[in-house]
């Protein structure tokens, strides 16, 4: 708990990706990215190879972020490097990507709203990471995970782009959208028609020519726009929600293609690669204000009906401060990587 950075057991690189699959996205966003790489503390010291675990951020998340400090609480790259220093830890790299867009996030899927960011994770970043470290280039020994916007990755990667990742955890990810994603439907709706006539160019005109986050539905109104462009752009990057923003009524065409991207429902059909994997990771808070509790007990559901083997655990806390979770999950990954 103490208030300042302590030396690292293991080592902190930064490397900068330039990304073939970004190149001409339709935001304009960077196609060089940063990333940080965590190399144990026996990297140095001998020529083993090693598997990696890929972390993936949630909505808004920049990879900088990760270096940002909370009261009595250590960082995320703090608490991975005391993870590794512990002898009884198999060892792993770790990988910190950025997958972040104008519009807050990428759902690490291809769209033409926002880019090709599961071709960035799967093909580019991985590529990279093969490339230039001493890794086991092989689905074995790879594994992806993170919260939020980034359990959502860790959940559907596998299942959309078999053979990369052989293992996943995931805390709070996005799932059950009926449950998740509603509320912010009905909020978004509501801030569209008494402010801005509905129409999200609109807000988008104000919303850039002032702080973010000062107006109480700026986090709503970005947060369903951007899953929008995940989950629902046309061939021609018209993006489309799913609901009328002048009156408020569902769109059940478009809602219908939010769905089927749903990871409780994408499993369904995906059962053959989810079997695959040498292991599963599910938890979430209790009391999540989006009730992402609520998906991860889907998610496990379906899972346990198809037979597929998983670890489910819900917790004490909600949306937020829950990185204290990560390094259980990734010592987990470590452990089913080395087996």
């Amino acid at each position: 708990m103490y208030p300042w950075s302590r030396e690292f057991e293991g080592r902190w690189e930064s490397h900068e990706i330039e990304s073939e699959a970004l190149k001409g996205n339709p935001l304009g966003d960077p196609h060089k990215r940063p990333i940080y790489v965590y190399l144990p503390p026996s990297y140095d010291t001998s020529v083993d190879l090693y598997p990696v675990i890929y972390v993936l951020q949630g909505m808004t998340g920049q990879v900088d972020m990760w270096w940002n400090r909370s009261a009595f609480r250590p960082t995320t790259p703090e608490s991975i490097d005391r993870l590794f220093s512990d002898p009884d830890v198999h060892d792993a790299i770790v990988v910190l990507l950025d997958a972040w867009t104008s519009y807050g996030g990428s759902q690490f899927l291809n769209s033409k709203g926002t880019g090709r960011y599961l071709d960035y994770v799967t093909e580019d970043v991985v590529g990279y990471i093969d490339e230039n470290f001493r890794t086991v280039p092989d689905v074995a020994k790879r594994a992806v995970t993170g919260k939020s916007s980034g359990g959502y990755g860790a959940m559907v990667l596998p299942m959309l782009r078999p053979g990369v990742f052989g293992a996943l955890s995931t805390h709070a990810g996005d799932a059950a959208f009926e449950w998740c994603y509603q509320g912010d439907l009905a909020q978004s709706a509501r801030a569209l028609i008494e402010h801005y006539n509905g129409s999200f160019d609109e807000f988008w005109a104000d919303f850039r020519t002032r702080p973010a986050f000062t107006k109480p539905w700026d986090p709503v109104l970005l947060n369903v726009y951007a899953m929008a462009a995940c989950y629902s752009t046309d061939d021609d990057g018209t993006v489309r929600v799913p609901f009328d923003a002048r009156s408020g009524l569902i769109d059940d065409d478009v809602w219908s293609r939010w769905l089927a991207l749903d990871p409780v429902r994408l499993a369904r059909t995906h059962v053959e690669e989810l079997k695959l994997l040498k292991g599963i990771w599910i938890d979430a808070g209790r009391s999540d204000e989006y009730y992402l509790d609520v998906g991860a007990r889907c998610f496990s559901e379906v899972l346990s009906t198809l037979g597929v083997k998983h670890r489910f655990e819900l917790f004490d806390g909600r949306h937020g401060s829950i990185e204290y979770r990560y390094p259980s999950a990734i010592r987990y990954l470590a452990e089913v990587l080395h087996t």
